[in-house]
């Protein structure tokens, strides 16, 4: 009896096999975040009423914004007996023409030279934080930290916080910021380069009595250096995108002038919509651009769908044409000597010249970049009231941190406000993509041209800048967290809907050949087979988005989203730097948290 009972519980371990770790975990995750983002709902309040009114707004704001008012040319109201107007668009001149020009260059001044302020401050970060180049235990945790620190601080907080303490609203803020900000993406994706080279070189150097700046100059850099031109280029892509912010606080460029635009009554909000095609086209663009650039002179071939490489892949080898050994043929013909001479005097070849002349080009452009901005560098160390954060006899210097007159009822709030605006626009974002994605695969959509309509709306949607969508948003259809979760669940559905549409194609055929070889029809291969293997990675992208979504939500709170970003925005236009340390210290936390949690689900999901 013990025995048959033993074959009956086996045969059935058979029959209904324990669920992977990960497929539990991944369950887990999508009934949490489903179930956050109701909870967020009903906490901020959304109704049919609250939605009328946001479609009422948009609708009027879209009223004052029409007819669009491009540079050069100026729209003229009149208004008629009946008591409508008519406009009519008058030529007025190039002057403003050249202007937005001077503000587009401006622009892609700060971006490129604070992108390239981070890769330099980013090398030494990056030398500390990787495993085989640290030069011990604690020199690796200090520099970690670093990298967090940068990556947790907004920068449009460095760029107030420049423009306080030295008096600056130009370029040397946005600058800075963008320079500081950066660091805690690029060392961190350069410190995974290093960890990834190949350790032949580097201890032959050490085997000849090399010293450790030999080691990694000479034996770690070139190995690294094609990623890290990749990371510096997708990063600077993502600054482009994000200068959009600086203007809120005053960083010259684009994104001042749309702010100034959605301020100034109809006759501005005529220009936005302008202004906001300008940016969009100005990104795209610079993506089409990056992307070439790394296909060109770095030998990388693009992995991105879109119109560029939205993604910066590690590159750590070389090509397979240079890296060849040569054959055991050639090497009896070929010498040591004529080897040596080789590699030492190589042809200028077509490749070589190209190559080269993209790098000093590059060199040239950031040249350019920082003389164009003409940044006042010298101001940092001879001017500026450092002692306003830092004199003890004065009320608010930076320490010790204190919330002022608010308590920590007033600060919880806030992170919980922030939190339900970053789980709102998680689930806004995930209900759509769910739609979008699936139809943009290639083994779900039903024919071509169902999935390239729904990848064209990604793309569409992935093209503009989805700060740039939220700004316009809270400004358009009035400001509270409601119009941020929405603006932010929206601008979501780019990214999510690309990345689940690619999960979907990637998953191995075999079993879904099988369904339909048996008859399955197109949903029962989809709901049996390509969507159960995809789980894991659809799970990883929307923990990805989620943490996307928490860093935006407090950002936005400084454009009127409210929540964390709010607080933060009120003391430093008070300068009350014990208030600024207190709230960025608690956005750390917040963001650690929220990264901790992520990296925890995507270690459970493999």
């Amino acid at each position: 009896m013990t025995a048959l009972t033993a074959l009956t519980a086996r045969i059935a371990a058979i029959e209904h096999p324990r669920p992977r770790a990960s497929t539990v975990t991944s369950y887990a995750v999508i009934i949490a975040v489903i179930g956050l983002g109701v909870w967020s709902f009903i906490g901020l309040d959304y109704s049919l009423k609250s939605l009328e009114a946001t479609g009422r707004n948009l609708s009027r704001f879209l009223g004052m914004a029409t007819p669009l008012q491009w540079p050069g040319w100026e729209v003229l109201g009149t208004r008629q007996a009946d008591g409508t107007t008519t406009y009519e668009t008058v030529w007025v001149g190039p002057e403003p023409i050249w202007a937005m020009v001077g503000t587009v260059l401006i622009t892609l001044a700060i971006v490129i030279a604070g992108t390239a302020l981070a890769a330099v401050l980013s090398i030494p970060v990056a030398y500390g934080a990787a495993r085989n180049t640290t030069p011990n235990s604690v020199v690796m945790v200090i520099c970690r930290a670093i990298g967090v620190i940068a990556r947790a601080t907004p920068d449009v907080v460095i760029a107030v916080f420049v423009a306080l303490v030295w008096f600056n609203t130009g370029t040397l803020g946005g600058i800075v910021a963008i320079g500081l900000h950066s660091v805690g993406m690029i060392s961190k994706m350069m410190a995974d380069a290093i960890e990834q080279v190949d350790e032949g070189p580097r201890l032959a150097i050490r085997s000849v009595g090399g010293s450790k700046a030999q080691e990694f100059w000479s034996g770690v850099v070139p190995q690294a250096l094609p990623a890290w031109i990749a990371v510096t280029l997708h990063r600077a892509d993502i600054n482009l995108r994000g200068t959009v912010l600086l203007g809120v606080v005053g960083v010259v460029g684009l994104g001042l002038e749309l702010d100034l635009a959605l301020h100034t009554g109809p006759a501005g909000m005529r220009k936005a919509i302008p202004i906001v095609l300008i940016i969009i086209a100005i990104c795209v663009a610079f993506e089409i651009v990056s992307s070439q650039l790394r296909a060109k002179l770095l030998g990388v071939r693009p992995t991105g769908k879109g119109l560029g490489d939205t993604v910066a892949r590690a590159v750590t080898r070389r090509s397979a044409a240079a890296a060849a050994p040569l054959s055991a043929q050639q090497q009896t013909v070929v010498d040591r000597h004529t080897a040596i001479e080789s590699a030492l005097h190589r042809p200028w070849t077509k490749n070589r010249v190209v190559t080269s002349l993209g790098i000093w080009l590059g060199v040239a452009i950031v040249v350019w970049a920082f003389l164009y901005a003409d940044a006042r560098w010298l101001a940092l160390v001879t001017e500026g009231s450092l002692h306003l954060i830092i004199d003890p006899t004065r009320d608010r210097m930076l320490w010790p941190p204190s919330f002022g007159s608010r308590t920590w009822n007033d600060v919880l709030a806030a992170i919980v406000t922030t939190l339900q605006i970053a789980f709102a626009a998680t689930l806004i974002g995930t209900v759509i993509s769910a739609v979008v994605g699936p139809l943009s695969a290639r083994n779900v959509a039903p024919n071509s041209a169902v999935r390239n309509f729904f990848r064209g709306t990604a793309l569409v949607i992935r093209a503009i800048p989805d700060l740039v969508v939220a700004i316009i948003f809270i400004i358009a259809t009035g400001f509270g967290p409601q119009a941020g979760a929405l603006a932010l669940g929206i601008g979501g559905v780019g990214l999510l809907a690309k990345l689940i549409g690619d999960s979907l194609e990637e998953v191995p055929n075999g079993p879904e050949k099988a369904l339909s070889a048996v008859g399955g029809s197109r949903s029962q291969v989809f709901f049996a087979s390509t969507l159960p293997m995809s789980v894991p990675a659809l799970v990883a992208h929307l923990m990805y988005l989620l943490e996307q979504n928490v860093r935006s939500a407090t950002l936005l709170g400084i454009v009127g989203a409210g929540g964390i970003g709010f607080l933060l925005i009120n003391s430093l236009s008070g300068r009350h730097f014990d208030e600024v340390l207190a709230y960025l210290i608690v956005i750390i936390a917040l963001v650690l948290v929220i990264e901790s949690a992520s990296m925890l689900v995507r270690r459970a999901l493999k």
